[in-house]
């Protein structure tokens, strides 16, 4: 799409992404987000708070599409996403701007078999009834012709590090930073189901490709990834990738997570989502590519691209012998 490119939560793994593909791709980009950031040559970024109308709003001046990337910690997401919904929304129609929402599956609650685009919203806690709420107020401002709106799913992230720094998703913490550091790595709930793991430069590259679309707006996507992966299999190719061999800890189970909930409010509230860990949770996405192609790099190439992105490749960091 010609225009000005606009990237909301620019410093978080899919944002970030999302501004790597649109450099690759050699589009106008324009990036926001709350922390210091070098991106590269071309791109503007501005550092503020998309909770504020006014920096929202100057931020979208001007774009032809914007990428709503932001997430905040769970403890704010009732009272943080469905406001910043509305003004990402205002500030896109006030723009002129297509928007690219960029979401979970939490809507879905436990799925038996493969979970598509149809799959009956079914949470089983408060994030995913939520989740499945904000869906609603973004098509309703497509259905209402107030802005053009896609959304975009994705199940866990893991890639490089983005500008922001490292990252706080789940491969991240239980896996990368451990595994580099010479410790062992662990996994959530069980090691040996399959779940479907998103590489963020993957990531990045198909919501761009779902921008340029303007068949893709007014739906819900699920962004193709690579083939489910245990978390046994995953940690395994973490540490070939290392150049040692797996250090594998206790999975975390659910009474783990009920104990250190007490001190903690992030763990206590991944409890509602501990269920995609404990049974197979397979993400199809058929739908786009079929219509739209998609780019999948396999788990084994994108491993390795990032265990060097982390550590500078084996040998030259941290933990490394």
């Amino acid at each position: 799409m010609d225009g000005l490119h606009v990237v909301l939560g620019a410093t978080g793994g899919a944002g970030g992404a999302v501004v790597r593909e649109l450099v690759a791709r050699r589009l106008p980009a324009r990036a926001l987000g709350r922390k210091d950031a070098q991106f590269p040559d071309g791109v503007e970024y501005v550092r503020g708070d998309a909770a504020d109308p006014a920096t929202l709003r100057r931020v979208c001046q001007g774009a032809a599409v914007v990428y709503h990337c932001i997430n905040v910690p769970y403890a704010q997401w009732e009272r943080t996403l469905p406001q910043l919904a509305q003004r990402v929304l205002q500030a896109c129609a006030e723009a002129g701007a297509r928007l690219v929402v960029m979401d979970n599956l939490y809507m879905y609650g436990p799925v038996d078999g493969p979970i598509t685009e149809e799959t009956p919203r079914r949470a089983v806690g408060p994030k995913g009834r939520l989740r499945a709420q904000l869906e609603e107020i973004f098509l309703n401002a497509h259905r209402e012709r107030k802005v053009d709106v896609c959304i975009a799913r994705a199940s866990d992230f893991y890639g490089p590090p983005s500008a922001g720094g490292k990252g706080n998703n789940l491969a991240a913490q239980l896996v990368l930073e451990p595994a580099v550091a010479g410790k062992r790595a662990t996994w959530l709930g069980s090691l040996d189901v399959p779940h479907t793991l998103a590489y963020l430069p993957d990531v990045g590259r198909n919501l761009v490709t779902l921008a340029e679309s303007p068949r893709a707006f007014g739906q819900v996507w699920h962004l193709p990834a690579a083939e489910p992966i245990t978390g046994r299999e995953f940690i395994e190719l973490v540490f070939e990738a290392l150049g040692r061999p797996p250090r594998i800890g206790t999975p975390v189970r659910r009474w783990m997570l009920a104990l250190a909930g007490l001190f903690s409010r992030d763990l206590r509230e991944v409890a509602e989502v501990l269920y995609q860990f404990e049974r197979p949770f397979i993400v199809d996405a058929a739908k786009f590519q079929q219509a739209l192609g998609g780019h999948v790099t396999p788990h084994r190439q994108a491993i390795r691209e990032t265990v060097a992105a982390w550590d500078g490749g084996p040998g030259h960091g941290p933990g490394i012998a």
